[in-house]
């Protein structure tokens, strides 16, 4: 039997891959479990089916799913499967990602995909979503959540006091190094 996960993440294209790798970094950081597949909704229907019966077989609970243009790999993914569906509109280069937003977020009644921001921030967002469905049963993963968020505030009030404290012209000279 392949290794037990705890999220399934599935990307339309290979060329999707650098934007989800924030979203891989974090389960990693989170010692989150998780697998990722390239599958395409239009070119590899019965490819992405068994992607998702094998998921929930190895013990998912969530499935992630990155997609471009029209995007129906969240949907599709949804119309196979009970669990949670987080869907990641990636940018593309006619439309700047948002024929994969309404792609995602037009989803028909009772069949849901949740929808996160368009690209890198929708990629992390995923990932934290993610982690807060896995958190509502996981004790650990909410105390690392927890950790975090504190640490994030952490890293916006330390920027705050260096812009205070040099000034916005050299903040913005220092940030294009």
């Amino acid at each position: 039997m392949d290794k037990k996960i705890e999220v399934a993440v599935l990307i339309g294209s290979d060329s999707d891959l650098p934007i989800v790798s924030e979203t891989l970094k974090l389960f990693e950081q989170f010692s989150v479990s998780y697998s990722v597949n390239v599958a395409s909704a239009h070119r590899t229907p019965l490819f992405v089916r068994d992607s998702v019966k094998q998921a929930v077989s190895r013990g998912a609970k969530v499935f992630i799913a990155a997609a471009g243009m029209s995007a129906a790999l969240p949907g599709v993914i949804a119309s196979e499967t009970i669990l949670p569906v987080i869907g990641i509109p990636i940018d593309g280069k006619n439309l700047s990602g948002m024929d994969s937003l309404f792609s995602i977020v037009q989803m028909p009644p009772s069949i849901p995909v949740a929808c996160v921001s368009i690209g890198k921030a929708g990629a992390i967002n995923a990932a934290v979503l993610a982690l807060q469905m896995l958190a509502i049963s996981d004790k650990a993963i909410a105390k690392k959540l927890e950790k975090y968020r504190v640490n994030i505030a952490k890293t916006i009030l330390e920027k705050d006091e260096k812009l205070n404290k040099i000034g916005y012209v050299k903040y913005i000279e220092g940030m294009k190094k």
